[in-house]
């Protein structure tokens, strides 16, 4: 049994969740906590408690702690990569990527946890001294989706602590294994107890209970629109700070002059890879008429190579999709894009086992053309290895179409033209843009985040961070 972590305590749940392999529904992970509404305030309690001494603790004892952390999770990169394929279904190499990239978050901010500046200004008043510092928000409330386990976690942990707020983590309850491996560690790391607390259950009970708890001061969360807007107008309505991470429709422009070769790999991993499951996935294939018809006969050819299977096993392109949820609703989109006049030229079959005979979650990724920029497929994210393929005349209306959208988070462009690359990176509307490159995969040390509907609030990653978790103190001393 796996349970919450609660002021330094290890305390079981008022229900279990069982957590399913979606390689094989047949595995069962773990059986882990649930926590309800008093539990979660026990949590609050036990931040709100802890926080004025952690606000005060050294750069050198937050650094010592996630640098430690950020060495255990690299060196258990393995264990801990497993771990998420199992959990979630990202292939084996993707998730000990990911298990990567959180480990070097922890080092990240452990490093900016010495670097906390301010600055030391002259007042425009004689004999008056002006300094400006940072200081912690207070108790941050984190929620976490079920796409990126452990990253996601990582990059709203790390930041939060390294600033010296406290934290109640409230991870997805399809993925509550890796979010409990990163509360053993840093339990292990040496955090006083209440620092860092771990409740796991549903969204409408525990995640609830964080919005509306006035001791919380911030939330950071990762998720869909309809409950990032939910969650907007319950921190608006208690005056609390807040950070969104929702949708994305993300398009990618091939032009004609692109290498056709560099254009399909880009295509083919921004849509399909981590079975289409990431916000930053293009399902928008932008295509000009001078390559289309031999960049659709690529990516066609690209797909049927593409293998799907147990997201462990060695040679595995695509993994399952997380749960049934989630497949049925890829399966509905399918079929909305074949009732709207779409052409499925590849893909799209729901695969009940592996070639193992294991009882899993399996899509081949499915591949549109004949498509128009109002079809629901194109308009609505998906979230699944569904990808649509639109016909346009030239550059110019590439851009419009790329910006048509009420999202805006990742962008990309295949090009050999430095003229377009370089217009096209100051005017798509985008937070990130990548040419010649897939839209999904950004560095650790860097902001992440978008316009429109897909972000509200400050960047994470990055120095960004402290944009969020630190709110700004300005002091005058008369001499």
């Amino acid at each position: 049994m796996f349970n919450n972590l609660i002021n330094g305590e290890w305390v079981a749940g008022a229900r279990v969740s069982r957590n399913i392999n979606p390689s094989d529904t047949r595995d069962v992970v773990g059986e882990y906590a649930q926590a309800d509404a008093e539990q979660a305030r026990a949590a609050i309690g036990a931040a709100t408690q802890a926080q004025h001494a952690w606000a005060l603790s050294t750069p050198q004892q937050r650094f010592d702690i996630l640098d430690a952390a950020g060495a255990e999770i690299l060196a258990r990169r393995n264990e801990l990569g497993d771990l998420l394929a199992r959990e979630e279904g990202k292939t084996l190499p993707e998730a000990i990527g990911e298990v990567v990239r959180a480990g070097n978050i922890f080092k990240f901010f452990a490093g900016e946890a010495l670097r906390i500046r301010g600055d030391v200004l002259g007042s425009v008043r004689p004999g008056v001294g002006v300094e400006v510092t940072r200081e912690p928000v207070g108790v941050v409330g984190l929620i976490t989706p079920w796409n990126f386990p452990i990253a996601i976690p990582a990059w709203k942990i790390a930041p939060a602590l390294a600033y010296g707020n406290t934290v109640v983590l409230k991870p997805a309850d399809l993925v509550p294994g890796s979010a409990w491996a990163i509360a053993d560690i840093l339990h292990r790391a040496g955090l006083p107890a209440g620092v860092f607390n771990l409740v796991m259950g549903r969204g409408s009970e525990v995640g609830q209970v964080l919005l509306e708890d006035k001791r919380v001061h911030a939330i950071s969360f990762t998720g869909s629109v309809a409950t990032g807007q939910r969650i907007a107008q319950a921190c608006v309505a208690r005056m609390a700070k807040f950070q969104l991470e929702m949708g994305g429709k993300n398009p990618m422009v091939v032009l004609d002059d692109a290498d056709l070769a560099v254009a399909v790999s880009a295509a083919a991993n921004s849509g399909f890879f981590s079975t289409g499951q990431r916000c930053t996935a293009s399902s928008r294939l932008i295509v000009t008429e001078g390559i289309h018809d031999r960049f659709v006969a690529a990516m066609a050819e690209k797909m049927k190579t593409l293998v799907v299977d147990d997201a462990r096993r060695k040679g595995t392109d695509i993994g399952p999709v997380v749960d049934e949820k989630q497949l049925a609703q890829d399966l509905e989109y399918i079929a909305i894009g074949r009732s709207e006049g779409a052409k499925l030229v590849a893909g799209g079959e729901a695969i009940e086992k592996n070639p193992d005979g294991a009882p899993g979650w399996y899509l081949r990724p499915a591949l549109f053309t004949e498509t128009t920029a109002q079809m629901r497929i194109n308009r609505e994210e998906i979230f699944g290895p569904v990808v649509s393929v639109v016909r346009v005349k030239d550059y110019e209306e590439a851009l419009a179409l790329a910006n048509d959208t009420d999202f805006g988070l990742s962008a990309g462009i295949a090009t050999t033209s430095l003229k377009h690359a370089t217009h096209f990176k100051r005017h798509v509307q985008a937070g990130m843009v990548m040419v010649n490159l897939p839209t999904a995969g950004v560095d650790y040390h860097v902001p992440f985040g978008g316009r429109k509907g897909s972000s509200f609030g400050p960047r994470e990653q990055g120095s960004y961070a402290a944009e969020f978790y630190t709110t700004v103190k300005t002091a005058y001393t008369q001499a």
